[in-house]
Protein backbone atom coordinates (compact mmCIF):
# COMPACT_ATOMS: atom_id res chain seq x y z
CA UNK A 1 0.00 0.00 0.00
CA UNK A 2 1.30 3.48 -0.86
CA UNK A 3 2.74 5.64 1.89
CA UNK A 4 0.10 8.31 1.28
CA UNK A 5 -2.61 5.71 1.71
CA UNK A 6 -1.07 4.61 5.00
CA UNK A 7 -0.97 8.21 6.16
CA UNK A 8 -4.75 8.26 5.88
CA UNK A 9 -4.87 5.83 8.80
CA UNK A 10 -2.64 7.99 11.06
CA UNK A 11 -4.64 10.11 13.55
CA UNK A 12 -4.27 13.83 13.13
CA UNK A 13 -3.33 16.06 16.07
CA UNK A 14 -6.94 17.25 16.20
CA UNK A 15 -8.19 13.69 16.30
CA UNK A 16 -5.75 12.85 19.09
CA UNK A 17 -6.94 15.80 21.15
CA UNK A 18 -10.56 14.81 20.57
CA UNK A 19 -9.88 11.25 21.67
CA UNK A 20 -8.09 12.48 24.79
CA UNK A 21 -10.97 14.78 25.68
CA UNK A 22 -13.42 11.93 25.19
CA UNK A 23 -11.33 9.68 27.43
CA UNK A 24 -11.12 12.31 30.16
CA UNK A 25 -14.84 12.98 29.92
CA UNK A 26 -15.53 9.27 30.23
CA UNK A 27 -13.30 8.97 33.29
CA UNK A 28 -14.97 11.97 34.93
CA UNK A 29 -18.39 10.46 34.29
CA UNK A 30 -17.24 7.15 35.77
CA UNK A 31 -15.92 8.89 38.90
CA UNK A 32 -19.24 10.70 39.32
CA UNK A 33 -21.12 7.42 38.99
CA UNK A 34 -18.92 5.80 41.65
CA UNK A 35 -19.34 8.78 43.98
CA UNK A 36 -23.08 8.85 43.42
CA UNK A 37 -23.29 5.14 44.15
CA UNK A 38 -21.27 5.60 47.33
CA UNK A 39 -23.53 8.44 48.39
CA UNK A 40 -26.60 6.31 47.78
CA UNK A 41 -25.18 3.27 49.64
CA UNK A 42 -27.11 2.83 52.87
CA UNK A 43 -25.47 2.52 56.25
CA UNK A 44 -27.13 0.93 59.26
CA UNK A 45 -25.45 2.51 62.29
CA UNK A 46 -26.07 0.35 65.35
CA UNK A 47 -25.51 1.31 69.00
CA UNK A 48 -24.21 -1.65 71.03
CA UNK A 49 -22.09 -2.78 73.96
CA UNK A 50 -18.68 -4.26 73.04
CA UNK A 51 -18.55 -6.60 76.08
CA UNK A 52 -22.05 -7.86 76.73
CA UNK A 53 -22.33 -11.47 75.67
CA UNK A 54 -24.55 -13.19 74.73
CA UNK A 55 -26.17 -9.99 73.44
CA UNK A 56 -23.32 -8.18 71.69
CA UNK A 57 -19.57 -7.86 71.60
CA UNK A 58 -16.93 -6.07 69.57
CA UNK A 59 -16.16 -9.17 67.49
CA UNK A 60 -19.81 -9.47 66.42
CA UNK A 61 -20.42 -12.79 68.18
CA UNK A 62 -23.56 -11.87 70.15
CA UNK A 63 -27.03 -12.83 69.00
CA UNK A 64 -28.00 -9.16 68.66
CA UNK A 65 -25.04 -8.77 66.29
CA UNK A 66 -26.29 -11.69 64.22
CA UNK A 67 -29.83 -10.30 64.09
CA UNK A 68 -28.50 -6.86 63.13
CA UNK A 69 -26.63 -8.53 60.25
CA UNK A 70 -29.89 -10.07 59.05
CA UNK A 71 -31.64 -6.70 59.17
CA UNK A 72 -28.78 -4.90 57.42
CA UNK A 73 -28.67 -7.48 54.63
CA UNK A 74 -32.41 -7.13 54.11
CA UNK A 75 -32.06 -3.34 53.84
CA UNK A 76 -29.07 -3.58 51.52
CA UNK A 77 -27.10 -1.58 54.07
CA UNK A 78 -23.59 -1.68 55.46
CA UNK A 79 -23.69 -2.45 59.17
CA UNK A 80 -21.47 -0.26 61.38
CA UNK A 81 -21.27 0.13 65.16
CA UNK A 82 -20.86 2.76 67.81
CA UNK A 83 -19.59 0.83 70.83
CA UNK A 84 -20.51 2.03 74.31
CA UNK A 85 -20.88 0.23 77.64
CA UNK A 86 -24.59 -0.33 78.17
CA UNK A 87 -24.87 1.45 81.48
CA UNK A 88 -26.57 4.60 82.63
CA UNK A 89 -26.28 7.22 79.89
CA UNK A 90 -25.97 4.67 77.08
CA UNK A 91 -28.80 6.09 74.94
CA UNK A 92 -27.83 9.69 75.70
CA UNK A 93 -24.23 9.13 74.65
CA UNK A 94 -24.97 7.11 71.51
CA UNK A 95 -28.34 7.46 69.81
CA UNK A 96 -29.26 10.88 71.15
CA UNK A 97 -25.74 12.15 70.46
CA UNK A 98 -26.24 11.30 66.79
CA UNK A 99 -23.46 8.71 66.72
CA UNK A 100 -25.75 5.85 65.68
CA UNK A 101 -29.36 5.24 64.69
CA UNK A 102 -30.51 1.85 65.99
CA UNK A 103 -30.33 0.49 69.54
CA UNK A 104 -30.25 -3.29 69.60
CA UNK A 105 -32.21 -5.29 72.17
CA UNK A 106 -34.28 -2.89 74.24
CA UNK A 107 -37.54 -3.52 76.14
CA UNK A 108 -40.59 -2.72 74.02
CA UNK A 109 -42.17 0.69 74.58
CA UNK A 110 -39.30 2.08 76.65
CA UNK A 111 -40.00 5.79 76.99
CA UNK A 112 -36.71 7.31 75.82
CA UNK A 113 -36.92 5.59 72.42
CA UNK A 114 -39.41 4.71 69.75
CA UNK A 115 -39.32 0.96 69.60
CA UNK A 116 -39.96 -1.47 66.77
CA UNK A 117 -42.35 -4.39 66.93
CA UNK A 118 -40.97 -6.99 69.38
CA UNK A 119 -38.89 -9.75 67.83
CA UNK A 120 -38.85 -12.01 70.89
CA UNK A 121 -40.29 -12.43 74.35
CA UNK A 122 -38.44 -13.97 77.27
CA UNK A 123 -38.63 -14.04 81.06
CA UNK A 124 -36.55 -14.34 84.15
CA UNK A 125 -35.67 -17.94 84.98
CA UNK A 126 -34.65 -20.01 87.96
CA UNK A 127 -31.17 -21.48 87.47
CA UNK A 128 -30.17 -24.49 89.57
CA UNK A 129 -27.78 -27.41 89.28
CA UNK A 130 -29.36 -30.41 87.61
CA UNK A 131 -29.04 -32.28 90.91
CA UNK A 132 -30.31 -29.27 92.88
CA UNK A 133 -33.76 -27.93 93.82
CA UNK A 134 -36.41 -27.93 91.09
CA UNK A 135 -37.85 -24.50 91.94
CA UNK A 136 -40.45 -23.15 89.53
CA UNK A 137 -42.29 -20.49 91.56
CA UNK A 138 -41.54 -17.56 93.82
CA UNK A 139 -44.14 -19.10 96.15
CA UNK A 140 -42.03 -22.24 96.74
CA UNK A 141 -41.52 -22.35 100.55
CA UNK A 142 -38.06 -23.90 100.13
CA UNK A 143 -36.74 -20.55 98.88
CA UNK A 144 -36.80 -19.21 102.44
CA UNK A 145 -33.91 -21.48 103.40
CA UNK A 146 -31.84 -21.21 100.22
CA UNK A 147 -28.98 -18.98 99.18
CA UNK A 148 -30.49 -17.18 96.22
CA UNK A 149 -28.42 -15.34 93.62
CA UNK A 150 -30.13 -12.22 92.28
CA UNK A 151 -29.15 -9.59 89.74
CA UNK A 152 -28.66 -6.01 90.87
CA UNK A 153 -29.40 -3.37 88.25
CA UNK A 154 -27.58 -0.07 87.87
CA UNK A 155 -24.51 1.44 89.45
CA UNK A 156 -26.52 2.07 92.62
CA UNK A 157 -27.59 -1.59 92.94
CA UNK A 158 -31.27 -0.92 92.40
CA UNK A 159 -33.53 -3.89 92.95
CA UNK A 160 -34.34 -6.02 89.92
CA UNK A 161 -37.89 -7.41 89.43
CA UNK A 162 -36.97 -10.79 91.00
CA UNK A 163 -35.61 -9.03 94.10
CA UNK A 164 -38.90 -7.16 94.38
CA UNK A 165 -40.90 -10.37 93.91
CA UNK A 166 -38.90 -12.14 96.64
CA UNK A 167 -39.15 -9.10 98.89
CA UNK A 168 -42.94 -9.09 98.58
CA UNK A 169 -42.83 -12.56 100.14
CA UNK A 170 -40.39 -11.63 102.88
CA UNK A 171 -37.61 -13.71 101.30
CA UNK A 172 -34.66 -11.42 101.91
CA UNK A 173 -32.35 -13.08 104.43
CA UNK A 174 -30.26 -15.21 102.09
CA UNK A 175 -30.03 -13.13 98.92
CA UNK A 176 -26.63 -12.80 97.24
CA UNK A 177 -26.37 -9.89 94.82
CA UNK A 178 -24.50 -9.93 91.51
CA UNK A 179 -24.35 -6.66 89.56
CA UNK A 180 -25.75 -6.97 86.05
CA UNK A 181 -22.73 -5.07 84.74
CA UNK A 182 -20.15 -6.91 86.81
CA UNK A 183 -16.42 -6.27 86.41
CA UNK A 184 -16.40 -4.67 82.98
CA UNK A 185 -12.62 -5.02 82.71
CA UNK A 186 -13.07 -8.80 82.44
CA UNK A 187 -14.75 -10.71 79.62
CA UNK A 188 -18.37 -11.76 80.09
CA UNK A 189 -18.89 -9.79 83.32
CA UNK A 190 -22.59 -10.70 83.57
CA UNK A 191 -21.85 -14.44 83.68
CA UNK A 192 -20.80 -14.45 87.34
CA UNK A 193 -24.27 -15.19 88.69
CA UNK A 194 -24.59 -18.34 86.56
CA UNK A 195 -21.07 -19.42 87.48
CA UNK A 196 -22.06 -19.04 91.15
CA UNK A 197 -24.78 -21.64 90.71
CA UNK A 198 -22.40 -24.05 89.01
CA UNK A 199 -19.78 -23.66 91.74
CA UNK A 200 -22.31 -24.09 94.57
CA UNK A 201 -21.81 -20.55 95.85
CA UNK A 202 -25.60 -20.21 95.73
CA UNK A 203 -28.32 -22.86 95.67
CA UNK A 204 -30.43 -21.21 93.01
CA UNK A 205 -30.37 -17.93 91.07
CA UNK A 206 -33.01 -15.83 89.36
CA UNK A 207 -31.54 -14.56 86.10
CA UNK A 208 -32.75 -12.83 82.94
CA UNK A 209 -33.49 -15.69 80.56
CA UNK A 210 -31.21 -14.96 77.55
CA UNK A 211 -28.22 -14.50 79.84
CA UNK A 212 -28.96 -17.67 81.80
CA UNK A 213 -29.66 -19.82 78.76
CA UNK A 214 -26.38 -18.93 77.09
CA UNK A 215 -24.00 -19.19 80.03
CA UNK A 216 -25.60 -22.30 81.52
CA UNK A 217 -24.24 -24.29 78.60
CA UNK A 218 -20.71 -22.99 79.30
CA UNK A 219 -20.50 -24.50 82.80
CA UNK A 220 -18.70 -27.71 83.79
CA UNK A 221 -21.79 -29.09 85.54
CA UNK A 222 -25.28 -29.40 84.01
CA UNK A 223 -27.71 -26.68 85.03
CA UNK A 224 -31.50 -26.54 84.91
CA UNK A 225 -33.27 -23.48 83.45
CA UNK A 226 -36.93 -22.92 84.42
CA UNK A 227 -39.02 -19.83 83.55
CA UNK A 228 -40.32 -18.21 86.73
CA UNK A 229 -43.93 -18.15 87.86
CA UNK A 230 -45.86 -16.03 88.23
CA UNK A 231 -44.65 -14.08 85.20
CA UNK A 232 -46.58 -11.01 86.27
CA UNK A 233 -46.37 -10.65 90.03
CA UNK A 234 -49.23 -8.46 91.11
CA UNK A 235 -50.61 -5.77 88.82
CA UNK A 236 -47.36 -3.90 88.12
CA UNK A 237 -44.38 -6.25 88.33
CA UNK A 238 -43.75 -8.09 85.07
CA UNK A 239 -41.06 -10.75 85.02
CA UNK A 240 -41.31 -11.34 81.27
CA UNK A 241 -40.59 -8.75 78.60
CA UNK A 242 -41.02 -8.17 74.89
CA UNK A 243 -37.73 -7.13 73.29
CA UNK A 244 -37.50 -4.71 70.37
CA UNK A 245 -35.01 -2.42 68.69
CA UNK A 246 -35.11 1.32 69.27
CA UNK A 247 -34.78 4.41 67.07
CA UNK A 248 -35.21 8.14 67.60
CA UNK A 249 -38.82 9.13 68.10
CA UNK A 250 -38.96 10.99 64.79
CA UNK A 251 -37.25 8.30 62.71
CA UNK A 252 -40.35 6.81 61.10
CA UNK A 253 -38.54 5.58 58.01
CA UNK A 254 -35.92 3.49 59.81
CA UNK A 255 -38.48 2.09 62.24
CA UNK A 256 -40.72 1.02 59.37
CA UNK A 257 -37.85 -0.52 57.42
CA UNK A 258 -36.58 -2.45 60.44
CA UNK A 259 -40.09 -3.65 61.29
CA UNK A 260 -40.48 -5.01 57.77
CA UNK A 261 -37.10 -6.74 57.92
CA UNK A 262 -37.88 -8.32 61.30
CA UNK A 263 -41.19 -9.64 59.97
CA UNK A 264 -39.68 -11.03 56.77
CA UNK A 265 -36.93 -12.87 58.61
CA UNK A 266 -38.76 -14.07 61.71
CA UNK A 267 -37.82 -17.71 61.14
CA UNK A 268 -34.12 -16.86 60.78
CA UNK A 269 -34.20 -14.65 63.86
CA UNK A 270 -35.94 -17.36 65.93
CA UNK A 271 -33.25 -19.80 64.80
CA UNK A 272 -30.50 -17.45 66.01
CA UNK A 273 -32.22 -17.01 69.38
CA UNK A 274 -32.62 -20.77 69.76
CA UNK A 275 -28.98 -21.33 68.85
CA UNK A 276 -27.94 -19.02 71.70
CA UNK A 277 -30.21 -20.76 74.22
CA UNK A 278 -32.68 -17.90 74.68
CA UNK A 279 -35.77 -19.17 76.57
CA UNK A 280 -38.56 -18.00 74.27
CA UNK A 281 -42.19 -17.37 75.22
CA UNK A 282 -45.00 -16.96 72.74
CA UNK A 283 -47.33 -14.00 72.75
CA UNK A 284 -49.52 -15.66 75.37
CA UNK A 285 -46.57 -16.04 77.70
CA UNK A 286 -46.21 -19.80 77.37
CA UNK A 287 -42.95 -21.53 76.39
CA UNK A 288 -42.46 -21.84 72.64
CA UNK A 289 -42.70 -25.47 71.63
Amino acid sequence: MCSDCLDAFKPTALAKRSSLRALVAGLVALVWLVLAGAADARELRACADPNNMPFSDASGEGFENKIAEIVAADLGAKLTYTWWAQRRGFVRNTLKAGLCDLVLGTPANVEMLRTTSPYYRSSYVFVARQDGPDVTSFDDPRLRDMRIGVQLIGDDGANSPPVQALGRRGIVGHLVGYPVYGDYSAPNPAARIVEAVASGEVDVAVVWGPLAGYFATKQKVPLRITPVTPRIDGPQLPLMYDISMGVRREDDRLRGDVNSALARHKAEIDAVLTQYGVPLLDIAGSPVR
